[in-house]
């Protein structure tokens, strides 16, 4: 009876380790046949597709030097009247139309006088604020007496501040804008909006660049 308890309570135990070591031992490797057969299947798709992208850029590869290539376009434009849109619209189609082309974005000042006239007037709401705000004491130290409209002023001071922002602000605007949208080609005027008065469709633009690349 012990030797049949003991068989009985060792074989539980033997199958019990058995299934502990199968299932800690890692799977065999796959077969080696297999992974050649995919390794070889692999190896062999690049290069076709390697030599028709080569031939792809051989064959576009004129195409640049044929409609574009070393021709530049300048848009000058007033950046301050918000005709960068335009802008960017017209060097889209330049650069779709003509492969190869440099399209040069750049702000067209408007005249001297009028910029100068724009540094003056911020220069000019400073000091109104300040003599809103504080003229009892600027006139005295001045040796001046604060004159009529002075008293004006402060009396709407929150109102007399306000308008001269508002107007300062204008008035820098319409003084910094030039209203420009001039295009040149490798330096020469193609079209321009201060003698037309108008902006330039985009067929016509394309139709004028064409003809200087003709």
């Amino acid at each position: 009876m012990d030797r049949v308890q003991l068989l009985l309570l060792g074989l539980p135990i033997f199958l019990f380790c058995s299934d502990l070591v199968n299932l800690f031992t890692p799977p065999p490797p796959p077969p080696p046949k297999h992974q050649s057969l995919i390794h070889h299947h692999h190896h062999h798709k690049p290069p076709p597709s390697l030599h028709q992208t080569t031939d792809f850029f051989a064959a576009q590869g004129n195409k640049p030097q044929e409609l574009g290539y070393g021709t530049i376009v300048e848009l000058k434009f007033c950046v301050s009247c918000s005709y960068r849109g335009n802008a960017m619209t017209m060097k889209k189609m330049l650069e779709t139309s003509f492969p190869g082309i440099e399209v040069i974005l750049s702000n067209y000042p408007p005249a001297l006088p009028k910029r100068l006239l724009s540094k003056v007037v911020p220069i000019v709401q400073v000091g109104t604020i300040a003599v809103v705000v504080a003229g009892d004491q600027i006139f005295p130290r001045l040796g001046m007496t604060p004159p009529p409209w002075y008293f004006n002023l402060r009396a709407n001071r929150f109102g007399a501040i306000a308008t001269t922002w508002l107007l300062g602000n204008f008035a820098q605007s319409t003084l910094q804008s030039s209203g420009a949208f001039e295009v040149y080609c490798n330096g020469d005027l193609v079209f321009s909006k201060l003698q037309e008065h108008r902006f330039p469709g985009e067929v016509e633009l394309r139709d004028l660049i064409a003809s200087r690349l003709a």
